[in-house]
C-alpha cells in the first residue's frame, strides 16, 4: 500500500472495561470502523488477552495488518487464567493504574508510526463510557474520543441524574428503610424516563456496593469532556430518554444493534475470524438446536458475572424440567457460588430426551435460530440487544447492575418479558416457562418481539438511524479534518 495512503488513514485505538460483555460490544464497534477504513488497535489487559488465547487458540488474535491486539498490564495479583477476577478489585486498579500503561501504548503505536509505512498514527480513541482515563489521555494526545455506552440510554440518563436522585430519594439511614412501599415509589425525577419504581433502579443505588456506585457515577460525571457518546441502542426502543438527553451530553449517537449493522454491513468478512470470549464456546449446542421444532426451546444463560446458591441451582433445575419444554442451559464453571455446579442424576435422568446442558456458547446464533422460542436471563444490556434481534421474549431474573432497570424496560414497556420472584422456586419457574412458550400471555409477548425485531432491522438497514449514525459518528468527530 502506498505509504502517504497509510499515514493519512484514520487509526482508532479502542479499549473496553475488561469484562466480558463490555469486550464483546467495543470489539463489534472495532470491527464496524475497520469496515469503514479504520486502522484498530484494540487493547486488552494481559489477564484477558490471554484468556482469549486459552479459549479461542493461540493464533487467534493475531489479527489483520489493520486491526491489531495491544495489552496493559490490570495491576493485580496473578490468578487462575480460568476464573472472572474480583470486580472491584478490578474496578479500583482501573482507576489507578490503567492511564500510565495506556498513555504508553499510543506513545508506542505513534512512534512505530515513524519508523514503519504500515502504521499509521494513533488519530482518536474510543473507550468504554465506564473509564474515565481514556478521556484524560485523549487531552492529552489532543485527538478525540468517542465513549461506547454498553448500557441501555435509560441507565446512562439515570447515572446522570445520580446525585439528585440520591438528595431526594436515597437519605437511608440503613437498609431497614428499604421498606416495600418505599422501593415501589416510582421515580418521576428523571427526564424521558417513565415508569421506574425506586427497587427498579441500578443496584448499586441500593444494595451498599459504594466502591462500585462511587466509580460509576465519576465516570459519568467525567463523560461530558468527550468528543462524543455511542450507544448501542436503537432511536425507537429509547426515543423519550433519547430524546431528553440530548441537550444534557456530548454529541450523541445511536447505533445499535450492533450486531445488526455487522451482518448489514459485512455478513462475511475475515473479521469473523476475530473473537473476544473468554470462555471456550460449545459449537454442539447449535447442532443440537438443529434437531429441535421450530420455537420450541427455552435458551438459559445469566451471563458471565452472575452467581448463584446450590440451592437456587436446584430450583431452575427442576422448574425448568418440570415444564417438560426442551432447554439449552448454558451453565459456566464458576456459576456456584463457592462450589462446583452439580445437578442431581435424577435431573439428569428426567431431562434426557428434551435438555442440554452447555458450556459457553455464541449466544447470538442461538437467540436467531429458529427452534429457540424463549430465553430465561438475568437481562444484562447485550443480552437484551441480542434477544430482540432474534425476536425471542425472556422471562428475567436480575441479579445486579443495570440488570433490574432492564427488566423493568423489557416486561412493562416493551412487553416482551415475564419476571421470575427473586426468591426462585420451582413452581415458579415452571409456572413461568409454560405461559412463555405455550400461554396467551406467551404469545402476546412473541408477536411484541417479533415487531421489536423488525423495527431493529429498520434502524440497521440503510437510511436508518444506527446506519447512518456510524458514518455520521466518524465524518463528525472520529476524523480529524485534516485527515479527511
Amino acid at each position: 500500500m502506498n505509504s502517504s495512503l497509510v499515514a493519512n488513514k484514520p487509526h482508532a485505538v479502542c479499549i473496553p472495561i475488561p469484562f466480558q460483555s463490555h469486550i464483546i460490544a467495543m470489539l463489534k464497534l472495532a470491527k464496524l470502523l475497520h469496515l469503514k477504513g479504520f486502522h484498530i488497535t484494540f487493547v486488552n489487559t494481559e489477564y484477558n488477552h490471554q484468556r482469549i488465547l486459552k479459549s479461542r487458540g493461540a493464533d487467534s488474535l493475531n489479527g489483520l495488518p489493520d486491526f491489531k491486539f495491544e495489552t496493559i498490564p490490570d495491576g493485580l495479583p496473578a490468578s487462575d487464567v480460568n476464573a472472572s477476577q474480583d470486580t472491584l478489585a478490578l474496578v479500583n486498579s482501573m482507576d489507578t493504574n490503567f492511564l500510565g500503561p495506556f498513555r504508553n501504548v499510543i506513545t508506542k503505536l505513534n512512534e512505530a508510526s515513524s519508523a514503519f509505512s504500515d502504521n499509521p498514527p494513533v488519530t482518536c480513541i474510543v473507550s468504554d463510557v465506564f473509564m474515565s482515563f481514556p478521556v484524560e489521555a485523549a487531552e492529552e494526545f489532543g485527538i478525540p474520543i468517542a465513549l461506547l455506552c454498553t448500557v441501555s440510554a435509560c441507565v446512562l440518563m439515570i447515572y446522570h441524574h445520580c446525585q439528585h436522585l440520591e438528595r431526594e430519594l436515597l437519605p437511608l439511614k440503613d437498609k431497614s428503610d428499604l421498606t416495600n412501599e418505599h422501593l415501589n415509589r416510582v421515580v418521576d425525577l428523571i427526564p424521558g424516563v417513565k415508569g421506574i419504581r425506586l427497587k427498579d433502579l441500578p443496584s448499586f443505588f441500593l444494595d451498599g456496593n459504594h466502591v462500585m456506585h462511587n466509580s460509576l457515577q465519576t465516570q459519568i460525571e467525567r463523560a461530558p469532556r468527550a468528543s462524543a457518546i455511542i450507544i448501542n441502542t436503537f432511536d425507537a426502543l429509547e426515543s423519550s430518554v433519547l430524546g431528553a438527553m440530548r441537550t444534557l451530553l456530548p454529541p450523541m449517537y445511536t447505533m445499535g444493534p450492533l450486531q445488526l449493522l455487522i451482518e448489514q454491513l459485512a455478513p462475511n468478512t475475515q473479521l469473523r475470524s476475530i473473537g473476544s470470549n473468554l470462555w471456550i464456546e460449545d459449537q454442539h449446542c447449535i447442532q443440537w438446536l438443529d434437531f429441535q421444532e421450530l420455537n420450541s426451546v427455552v435458551y438459559v444463560n445469566f451471563g458471565s458475572h452472575t452467581v448463584m446458591t446450590p440451592e437456587q441451582l436446584i430450583e431452575i433445575a427442576w422448574g425448568l424440567a418440570n415444564s417438560k419444554h426442551p432447554f439449552l442451559w448454558v451453565i459456566r464453571s464458576d456459576l456456584v457460588i463457592g462450589e462446583a455446579a452439580i445437578l442431581p442424576p435424577e435431573f439428569t435422568q428426567e431431562i434426557a430426551d428434551r435438555g442440554m446442558i452447555s458450556g459457553w456458547c455464541p449466544q447470538e446464533q442461538v437467540l436467531i435460530h429458529s427452534s429457540t422460542g424463549g430465553f430465561l436471563t438475568h437481562s444484562g444490556w447485550n443480552s437484551i440487544m441480542d434477544t430482540i434481534s432474534g425476536g425471542v421474549p425472556v422471562i428475567s431474573w436480575p441479579f445486579f447492575g443495570d440488570q433490574q432497570t432492564n427488566c423493568r424496560e423489557t416486561c412493562v414497556h416493551w412487553g416482551i418479558g415475564m419476571e421470575i420472584d427473586n426468591n426462585v422456586k420451582r413452581d415458579n419457574v415452571e409456572g413461568l416457562v409454560r405461559e412463555l412458550m405455550e400461554g396467551e400471555k406467551g404469545k402476546v409477548m412473541k408477536k411484541k418481539a417479533m415487531g421489536w425485531k423488525k423495527s431493529a432491522e429498520d434502524s440497521t438497514e440503510p437510511g436508518g438511524s444506527s446506519y447512518m449514525n456510524l458514518d455520521k459518528v466518524i465524518d463528525e468527530v472520529l476524523i480529524q479534518k485534516e485527515l479527511v
